[in-house]
């Protein structure tokens, strides 16, 4: 059991050291929502390599967290958000706003969002593995 314990220490101190490069490539804002002035943690977008790898990481708030692990609580209004963080040329941020927006399918603004956006083939196989 302390193995266990051992492996999940050590991934989430090499999360950790991401922070400071995350910090940068964010400005130090969420990269889902964009809000400033607030603790933000890597968060790792599925599906988790076996190895932590930075691209596949995203520096989000506790509000972004929570609309990420909770699905049944989402809340649509403050998932409008997503409206910037869609067109991210980065892909991890690019999948995880896509995934969200996709949860949206009754909204009519997060439909006709998701059909504005060009999809690199790397984005779309990325989300074709969250399905």
């Amino acid at each position: 059991m302390a193995k266990g314990f051992d492996k999940h220490q050590q991934r989430h101190y090499i999360l950790s050291e991401f922070g400071k490069d995350l910090a940068r490539r964010s400005g130090s804002r969420c990269e889902l929502c964009e809000t400033a002035h607030t603790a933000l943690r890597p968060y790792e977008v599925p599906p988790i390599p076996h190895e932590p790898h930075i691209d596949q990481c995203i520096f989000i708030c506790d509000d972004c967290r929570k609309q990420i692990d909770s699905p049944k609580h989402r809340d649509n209004d403050y998932l409008r958000c997503l409206n910037r963080s869609a067109w991210s040329e980065i892909p991890a941020i690019q999948v995880m706003a896509i995934y969200l927006l996709q949860s949206l399918s009754k909204e009519i603004w997060a439909e006709d969002l998701l059909d504005q956006l060009y999809l690199t083939p790397e984005v779309e196989q990325w989300l074709d593995q969250l399905k």
